[in-house]
């Protein structure tokens, strides 16, 4: 006679040490010789370990659910059918899906409460799935990491990403092998977003020593998919600490990790025109975007156009970067508005509109895109020859740009070069912030000679008014 709760026990210590062929296998096993009865709610269990699939299982979860039904009708008032047929039912209609019962979210088993907490989440009902009370330590070994993932999805959708990172982790601590490595890199990606370059690439190299050297036949596609994702997220680590030409290098091998295993994705296009417009690459960074907005869904899209927009304008090319960035911001629904209509001013400003461009600058300075609509502002109020409010429109960029970034550059540039057709009033500032923008000038740009200049000049100044004391400023 089949007992349900030790083969159940046997399964999950299969699936414990990542053993599926096993876990099918003793269910499979039990199923041949168990009564309808016992059958009937290991043909459940099945389901279960079929949802762990996610949606390329809904067919075989869909498939478990009815034979279990059709051997046992009264199946129909389990508390576990019904949080898998809540869970199948997300996965095939999303957040117009049924949600599970109170009495579902709250059965005495934890199997039935995880499905329920999953069809939740996905529903896009984060906070109902975090109301959820499930320890981990109700669970089977190898739900306990799964938990942890989806609770931070949850937090995820809700905006709570600090929370998501740290949940991520804790999967990670829970997880083993590939899985681990992949829970990392979803923590890396929130670290990305939360501004924290050097915190995703630490995460992202304990997460590159899990990956099997050799993987066998049937993990070689999930091995190398998920070594592709380490490549686009190290890439981007790279590229947010400065060093673009190792970003390249990872998100090349991104694209032939993709290529290999899969097809291109949108991300992977996209990061690669963002690395190639800091390489000075601007007409191969078009070429990148471009393909990413072939790839792109419709919530994708906007990012797209935004990033052709800018690489459009790199070009000189305001007419059709006005195009692009025109289709942004007719989505209301797109994060970076302001940034988008500071763009818009930029490309008004290249077509010879100033009041236009002024206008369209200055919303998008009291919206909060501080930086891009100050330079704007800055160009138009230097075309007007008023020198001093240029002054404080670049002084503006200074005091918000990160140091050494290409906005931060341009404003030394700029400022310096207001103060030389001021006649040098101010020869110290005026010299350090000639000396700030020539230390991060390469000697090919024409800004190089001009800065020499405004350099020499402000120095000579200062000398006649013994304010270098014989010594030059740091």
């Amino acid at each position: 006679m089949i007992d349900v709760a030790t083969t159940w026990q046997q399964v999950c210590e299969a699936l414990a040490g990542g053993d599926y062929e096993q876990a099918f296998g003793v269910l499979d096993a039990a199923m041949r010789e168990a009564h309808r009865p016992e059958r009937a709610r290991l043909t459940l269990l099945l389901g279960s370990l079929h949802a762990l699939y996610g949606d390329a299982a809904t067919t075989d979860l869909g498939a478990a659910l009815r034979e279990a039904r059709t051997i046992d009708p009264s199946l129909r008032e389990d508390a576990l059918y019904q949080a898998l047929m809540a869970e199948l039912d997300a996965r095939t209609r999303g957040s117009d899906a049924a949600p599970p019962s109170a009495a579902v979210r709250e059965a005495a088993d934890p199997l039935a409460r995880f499905h329920a907490l999953c069809a939740l989440v996905l529903m896009d009902e984060g906070q109902a799935a975090l109301d959820i009370h499930l320890p981990a330590s109700d669970l089977p070994v190898h739900l306990r990491w799964r938990l942890r993932s989806w609770e931070a999805e949850a937090n995820e959708g809700l905006g709570q990403t600090a929370d998501a990172a740290n949940l991520y982790g804790e999967a990670a601590h829970l997880a083993q092998g590939l899985n681990r490595a992949v829970m990392l890199q979803e923590q890396a990606a929130l670290q990305l977003q939360l501004g924290q370059p050097e915190a995703a690439k630490h995460t992202l190299d304990q997460a590159r020593l899990l990956y099997p050297t050799c993987p066998g036949p049937h993990d070689a596609e999930d091995a190398g998919l998920n070594l592709a994702t380490w490549h686009y997220l190290r890439a981007q680590a790279l590229l947010n600490l400065g060093q673009p030409d190792a970003a390249h290098d990872m998100i090349r091998e991104a694209a032939r990790l993709e290529a290999q295993h899969g097809d291109p994705s949108y991300g992977v296009a996209l990061v690669r025109g963002q690395v190639l417009t800091h390489l000075g690459r601007q007409q191969d960074a078009l070429n990148a975007f471009e393909d990413a907005l072939k790839l792109a869904t419709d919530a994708d899209r906007p990012y797209a156009n935004h990033e052709l927009g800018v690489a459009l304008l790199d070009l000189d090319r305001p007419v059709d970067a006005r195009e692009k960035l025109e289709a942004v911001l007719a989505d209301p629904e797109y994060p970076y508005q302001p940034e988008v209509l500071a763009d818009i001013a930029e490309c008004d400003y290249r077509l010879g509109r100033l009041q236009e461009a002024q206008l369209e600058a200055e919303q998008a300075l009291a919206q909060g895109a501080v930086i891009p609509a100050s330079l704007v502002l800055g160009s138009v109020a230097l075309d007007y020859f008023q020198l001093d409010e240029a002054l404080e429109h670049y002084d503006r960029v200074l005091r918000e740009a990160a140091p050494e970034s290409r906005d931060w550059v341009t404003a030394h540039q700029m400022a310096a070069d207001v103060m030389a057709q001021q006649g040098f009033p101010d020869p110290a500032a005026a010299y350090a912030h000639a000396q700030q923008a020539l230390a991060h000038t390469p000697d090919s740009d024409d800004w190089h000679v001009t800065l020499q200049e405004h350099l020499r000049k402000a120095e000579a100044l200062l000398s006649q008014q013994g304010g270098t004391g014989g010594r030059m400023l740091n």
